[in-house]
């Protein structure tokens, strides 16, 4: 049998967006792509749609399922997000949301569906058959599916998003979880029982300086300033590591460098430690420069994210404590000492002091006892003259 050709489509525009037209197992079907996209692109496009059409390998829109549209999703998204995001997608997508939704065709997807995969998901939803999956976990699945469904009403695909109609009561309820952290003299245990180890410096940049992991593995002598007047580091990246093993530098986690001033007991030993990394590297032949990175593996290579993380654990699993939780311990320690919430942001690097608030309030449970405090001295000094 003569394979069926399916004509050559055409191209229009309409509201400023390129409308792609094309005909489908006897049918006619009409795409509207992004806007930005160009007449160029449109035709590439078009194209494409059409040699698929030809191959037999096209599927028509009234019939791709979640799965089909999921690959096509992840492959539009991958030039738009870091690689370890991308990643995360695409295991939640595959493994978590597929399972529950993928054989649903897209077009026939409903809120009830997804209620139900929801529901499921809690109760079942674990890859190993362990159990449901945590209500955060299955949070993030509606966040990923939510977004995907967003793409699919722009490309025409659906009308309507359905994960955008499912009631609060119906959604993931996630429970806050009160941040562990530990006492300053505590903390400087831990400090005084690294001091000899490599991984002195990392904690020190944890627990003095608020540093994430990240932000540790991509710190370069040259955003450390220990000679001004007022020392201090500028965290100006962050490095990410996938499952496959590859690292990136990235902006840090609010997409905006912060300075944070040096204590000086962290000025100190930061000293004290170029020195010793110089002669190290110098033993081995490598001339350190300004762009040497802080933290370094012995052979003078930066230590990837997921190596500290390793040594880490091995040495604060007897106190209990991670890398993240001094990082916490920090915050809790300027709270402990009144310093404004505003300052604990910046210091940390949060977009936003309600991030702070959200996560450390709990840490402040005197500041309506001190604010009741204040008012009582405000006022009782005139109410009792004006009694006199």
């Amino acid at each position: 049998m003569a394979k069926r050709q399916y004509g050559v489509g055409s191209i229009d525009k309409r509201d400023g967006r390129f409308r792609l037209r094309y005909r489908f197992d006897g049918k006619s079907f009409t795409k509207t792509l992004p806007k930005g996209t160009t007449r160029t692109e449109a035709g590439k496009q078009l194209r494409a749609i059409m040699k698929a059409c030809d191959s037999g390998e096209h599927v028509s829109p009234n019939k791709v399922t979640l799965a089909q549209f999921f690959t096509t999703w992840l492959t539009t998204i991958k030039p738009n997000v870091s690689p370890r995001t991308h990643e995360r997608y695409e295991q939640i997508a595959n493994k978590n949301i597929a399972p529950l939704l993928g054989t649903v065709r897209l077009s026939r997807l409903t809120k009830e569906h997804i209620k139900a995969a929801y529901a499921q998901a809690l109760e079942s939803g674990r890859s190993d058959g362990k159990g449901g999956l945590s209500p955060r976990t299955v949070h993030h699945l509606h966040r990923v599916l939510f977004s995907a469904l967003n793409a699919a009403v722009d490309s025409n695909l659906i009308t309507r998003n359905p994960a955008a109609f499912i009631e609060k009561k119906h959604r993931p309820k996630v429970a806050a979880k009160a941040v562990s952290v530990v006492d300053a003299p505590t903390t400087a245990k831990i400090m005084d029982a690294a001091r000899e180890r490599r991984l002195f410096v990392p904690i020190l940049l944890a627990a003095l300086c608020g540093l994430r992991r990240g932000e540790i593995t991509a710190l370069r002598w040259k955003s450390v300033d220990l000679d001004n007047e007022q020392p201090s580091l500028q965290v100006v990246a962050s490095t990410e590591q996938t499952d496959a093993g590859t690292v990136r530098e990235k902006a840090p986690k609010s997409g905006r460098a912060r300075s944070v001033a040096l204590p000086a007991m962290a000025l100190e030993e930061l000293r004290k430690w170029r020195i010793a990394q110089a002669e190290e590297l110098l033993r081995l032949g490598i001339r350190p420069d300004d762009n040497t990175h802080v933290v370094t593996k012995s052979d003078g290579d930066p230590l990837q994210p997921r190596s500290l993380t390793h040594v880490m654990s091995d040495f604060l699993s007897d106190w209990g404590m991670t890398l993240h939780k001094l990082r916490h311990s920090h915050a809790s320690h300027l709270l402990a000492l009144n310093q404004h919430p505003k300052v604990v942001q910046e210091r940390l690097g949060h977009s936003s002091i309600a991030i702070t608030l959200d996560i450390y309030s709990h840490l402040m449970p005197n500041m309506q006892g001190e604010a009741a405090a204040k008012l009582d001295v405000a006022f009782r000094g005139p109410l009792i003259r004006r009694s006199e």
